[in-house]
């Protein structure tokens, strides 16, 4: 890591250690003002409140712990960092708040139907209410304006936890209000409503922390939000050079976000031209993801055409009789492939059994390769004993030679050229002489065009052509 990443990284961690701290001493505060008040006052809603500040204070110094765990930096046994202990945090105040619930609903209801308790509704309840208001204002923006700055879930979920508060404390309020009036004659039943008032702070508390639950357990699943991993993929198809998308990968951990790609580029691109396209491709996911760590995997392009002939030549290995398969290729037509290629068989071989062997790999090619229509297979002898030759020496057969050679004009030189003769055919290896610049393409059509004369004049022959940069 740099320097300057490095003083990011803790200022960033001690910016949200300070305020998960706040949190914690604000959650003291509240919690023994309320606990104080609520025995007082004998307030169910009071008291709902207290133990729902005292559940704030816990998860407050989880988050506390949470922050200062998730700031360090990734080590040998967490090589993503501990970013996902904010996440477990979370999901640990969430199962506090839904435990708490469960025991104000329970004594709500025992309060409800079975006992009757008077709750004194003075200026003391309604003060720390207010004080209890304002305090859980300022927490809760203090907290969600760093959660929002450093995308952190657990001191998101503080924030959503004071806010929370605010909205409980005005129910309790309002149920306050109502007990108040029970004084008056013929509205005593409304000393019920700091009952009703302690279960509408359990239906609040209820609904945000499963909503903070669901993300927690989402965010340590490695869940992502629905849509991103298509937004991510076009955005690396948007760059140049980039020719398929075959793996995209997204995970969160904590607030940093890290992605893994596979993308196609052209096989003939050189490394440089490779590395450029990588930079463009995290570039592209750091505008959906900022900060986001990319790992980019190229691969090269693999035409169909291309790979073709290799399966094609490793498939012809398996059939019995086959000795060795060369000069495929491979012909795109509107229907499919069309597969032409030389097939070597011993030279002992009948021809009805030789046929029996073309077949079965006719058949067996298209069977296997779908798309191939047409096979052509050119029957050939193969010789595995080293052949007995002659030197060929008759000026007549090198001047026909030259003269070949010399039409054409890419050939800058013609350089030992041999001729031999080995079971009545002639064996012709040149040596011809390009311009180096000269394309790869090119040369080879060149050559292939030489070859061709030559077995146009000598029939029958086998003409290999080596070519060298003048």
């Amino acid at each position: 890591m740099l320097p300057a990443e490095s003083e990011a990284a803790l200022q960033t961690s001690r910016e949200k250690t300070a305020v998960a701290l706040s949190s914690v001493l604000a959650a003291v505060f509240l919690t023994v003002m309320k606990l104080v008040v609520g025995v007082i006052s004998n307030s169910l809603g009071m008291l709902s409140e207290a133990a729902h500040s005292g559940l704030d204070l816990v998860a407050a110094t989880v988050t506390f712990l949470g922050v200062r765990v998730s700031g360090r930096p990734a080590d040998l046994e967490h090589t993503y960092g501990h970013g996902k202990v904010e996440n477990l945090s979370a999901l640990i105040e969430t199962m506090l708040l839904l435990s708490i619930c469960v025991w104000i609903v329970i004594e709500a209801a025992e309060r409800l139907l079975f006992k009757a308790v008077v709750v004194e509704a003075g200026i003391l309840a309604f003060l720390t209410m207010v004080v209890s208001i304002i305090v859980d204002f300022s927490r809760s923006r203090a907290l969600m304006k760093v959660a929002r700055r450093y995308d952190s879930q657990a001191l998101e979920a503080d924030a959503l936890h004071f806010s929370t508060d605010i909205w409980s404390s005005i129910v309790v309020v309002f149920g306050l209000v109502l007990v108040s009036l029970s004084n008056y004659p013929g509205l005593e039943w409304l000393m019920k409503m700091d009952a009703l008032a302690a279960l509408g702070v359990a239906g609040i508390v209820v609904t945000v922390s499963l909503r903070l639950g669901c993300k927690a357990i989402a965010n340590l699943l490695d869940t992502i939000p629905s849509g991103l991993h298509s937004k991510v993929a076009q955005a690396v198809y948007g760059v140049p050079g980039v020719f398929d998308v075959k793996q995209v990968r997204v995970r969160r951990v904590g607030p940093e976000a890290f992605a893994d790609l596979t993308l196609t580029v052209d096989r003939e691109a050189t490394f440089k031209q490779a590395h450029n396209i990588a930079t463009l491709a995290e570039m592209a996911v750091r505008k959906i993801l900022p900060g986001a760590d990319v790992v980019v995997h190229m691969e090269p392009t693999l035409e169909t055409n291309e790979a073709l002939p290799a399966m094609v030549r490793n498939f012809a290995g398996e059939i019995d009789g086959v000795k060795e398969v060369h000069g495929i290729r491979a012909l795109s037509l509107k229907d499919g492939l069309h597969i032409a290629f030389h097939l070597q068989v011993d030279k002992g071989l009948s021809l009805k059994h030789a046929h029996d062997i073309t077949e079965r790999l006719e058949d067996g090619i298209r069977g296997r390769f779908s798309e191939v229509k047409h096979v052509s297979i050119h029957l050939e002898q193969h010789c595995d004993d080293v052949l007995k030759v002659e030197v060929l020496k008759d000026p007549r057969i090198f001047q026909d030679i030259r003269r070949i050679v010399s039409g054409h004009g890419e050939v800058r030189g013609l350089k030992n050229p041999r001729v031999y003769v080995a079971e009545g055919r002639f064996h012709i290896f040149l040596e011809c002489l390009l311009d180096e610049d000269q394309p790869v393409e090119t040369a080879h059509a060149v050559l292939s065009h030489i070859e061709e004369e030559l077995k146009s004049l000598f029939p029958d022959s086998i003409v290999e052509i080596h070519s060298e940069p003048a």
